[in-house]
């Protein structure tokens, strides 16, 4: 799949009227959406349909969003973009936290909508820092082939979301640069309209805890306070 083919999103959300408009402009944009109303048929859906993105709504009968999202997680790095009308900064930590690649609060506008999973299905067809074409490139322990999308540390492979692979790839291909929140959501989200900056966080979160020794004391990835991250340098 490129960026500008069709795709197939799953929609899960347990109220039939939010399924189909939250389908209606998807399929006007000549992708196929298949729909699931719970947890258990989000799963199966999954499983069986092989989609290309997930939209998931947090409040579903049952297992919430939340659960189902980090199962997901565990078997794919499909993109995942919560949906919910619970706006409070601790449910979108915990949908990031949960593994989810975006969070988008109700209601929301179908522009939003669709510039949210254009923008996720460009990061997963193409890394935005690097191109295929990209030589690989070692830093300390890490290797990073972007070919491959093959990251290894220590000799072990690590397994990065698509997100984390470009928050990777865009800091380590310019150590010692500084990037702020705004530049990582422009380079790996495709742009900072309608996010937060606090997902940049918890996503360098989630990319410390597999690339780093310790990740409270990183080595790589390394906070500039008050501006942003950068990669470690040759002077570190």
């Amino acid at each position: 799949m490129t960026a500008a083919a069709s795709a197939r999103i799953l929609v899960v959300d347990d109220e039939e009227s939010i399924r189909t408009l939250l389908a209606f402009p998807l399929r006007r944009d000549g992708h196929e959406v298949v729909t699931a109303a719970d947890g258990a048929e989000a799963l199966e859906q999954f499983d069986r349909t092989k989609p290309d993105l997930v939209l998931l709504d947090v409040m579903l009968p049952g297992v919430d969003g939340f659960e189902i999202c980090r199962q997901l997680r565990g078997r794919s790095t499909v993109p995942i973009i919560m949906l919910s009308a619970r706006g409070e900064e601790g449910d979108r930590v915990t949908g990031l936290e949960a593994g989810a690649d975006d969070y988008v609060t109700k209601p929301f506008s179908v522009r939003e909508l669709r510039s949210r999973v254009k923008a996720a299905l460009r990061r997963a067809a193409m890394p935005a820092a690097v191109t295929a074409e990209t030589p690989p490139v070692q830093i300390g322990e890490i290797v990073i082939d972007p070919d491959r999308r093959r990251v290894t540390v220590g000799g072990d492979e690590v397994e990065l979301t698509n997100l984390e692979f470009e928050l990777l790839t865009t800091l380590a291909y310019a150590p010692g640069r500084v990037f702020t929140r705004d530049m990582l959501l422009e380079r790996a989200w495709g742009g900072s309209a309608y996010r937060e900056r606090r997902t940049v966080d918890v996503h360098v979160l989630h990319l410390r805890e597999k690339i780093e020794r310790d990740p409270k004391n990183p080595e790589y990835v390394i906070t500039v306070r008050g501006l942003g991250y950068r990669f470690r340098d040759a002077d570190d």
